[in-house]
């Protein structure tokens, strides 16, 4: 076989292509160099994650760049979140910040979460709020809260419930409602949400606790009836669910809320530009038509005030997480 001057020329200058292409994608500015990875600390098919595929979805589109979803479950979705602290601080790592890792995680995980949530991360924009409500499957005795509060009170080993984790907001929830009632339940932590209503639907289970904008489908179908929610006041998507507060459970009031964050130290100038393109994004017709179909309301801070939120929902629920006695041991 014999090879001629000019196919060994040509094949030179392909070869001294491929690393002048290299270089050329690695110097390329924000955020034209390589897709961006999107870590969401759930594992798939959750309706958290499937709005949070919607947002980023709308993001991609107007940033001109790809944004690929890669769901890291596990440790109260403080594994995936850690992940994203330890990523290079270029734009192009970038997570789901959510209240069970931010907040609720870094309590109960202790020294074993070596991440601060307001030290190694630059909050972007919350973009999602929603309220956290016992579910119990459509033929469950108990037709409402007071009800249920006294099935468990004669029988402490009658009642299991199912939540996304242990030290998720949700167990959190179910524990702070315990602990005010007087009663006692057998917790299943799951490793997302979505399985636990299949059980429940399967009669593996009665009851979980769940998020708004998880239930909202299986709620609006039948598959379950709720008894309460944690926000202040009724949502009004739905106005006949109570309140744990008109119920006479005062302090149990969450706001089940998600954000987005990037490594502490991404250049402002890019923190500038996602925070931008989040708030387009929220506003977008088929986003809103998304978050109006499961209840969700939108995120309304960004940058400096999405830090500052963080900041406070940590200094105001560690006192409370601590005094709970809720635990991941």
């Amino acid at each position: 076989m014999t090879i001629s001057r000019r196919s060994l020329g040509l094949a030179t200058l392909a070869g001294a292509a491929t690393p002048v292409l290299a270089h050329a994608q690695s110097t390329a500015p924000w955020p034209q160099a390589r897709p961006i990875r999107f870590v969401v600390p759930f594992a798939p098919g959750g309706t958290t994650d499937i709005i949070a595929r919607i947002l980023t979805g709308e993001m991609s589109r107007r940033l001109g760049q790809t944004i690929l979803v890669d769901n890291r479950p596990g440790a109260g979705a403080t594994l995936g979140t850690g992940q994203v602290a330890q990523a290079a601080a270029d734009g192009y790592t970038l997570v789901l910040s959510v209240i069970s890792a931010m907040v609720v995680g870094k309590v109960l995980y202790g020294d074993r979460v070596t991440w601060d949530p307001d030290r190694d991360f630059a909050h972007i924009a919350t973009v999602m709020s929603t309220p956290y409500l016992i579910l119990v499957r459509p033929d469950f005795p108990a037709r409402t809260l007071d009800e249920l509060v006294a099935v468990a009170k004669r029988d402490p080993n009658a009642l299991s419930y199912g939540s996304s984790g242990i030290g998720s907001m949700p167990h959190l929830v179910m524990m702070r409602f315990q602990a005010a009632a007087g009663i006692t339940m057998t917790h299943v932590p799951y490793r997302g949400a979505a399985q636990i209503a299949t059980d429940i639907a399967g009669g593996v289970l009665p009851m979980m606790v769940d998020s708004l904008t998880g239930a909202s489908a299986n709620i609006r179908s039948g598959a379950l009836r709720p008894l309460a929610h944690t926000w202040p006041e009724r949502i009004p998507a739905f106005p006949d669910i109570p309140t744990f507060r008109e119920l006479g459970f005062p302090d149990l009031v969450v706001d089940g809320w998600s954000g987005i964050a990037a490594p502490a130290r991404t250049p402002r100038p890019i923190l500038e530009r996602l925070a931008a393109v989040t708030r387009e994004s929220l506003e977008a017709p088929n986003v809103v038509r998304r978050y109006a179909e499961t209840a969700t309301a939108p995120g309304r801070l960004y940058l400096d005030d999405a830090q500052r939120y963080v900041r406070e929902e940590l200094a105001a629920w560690t006192p409370i997480i601590r005094a709970s006695g809720a635990s991941v041991d």
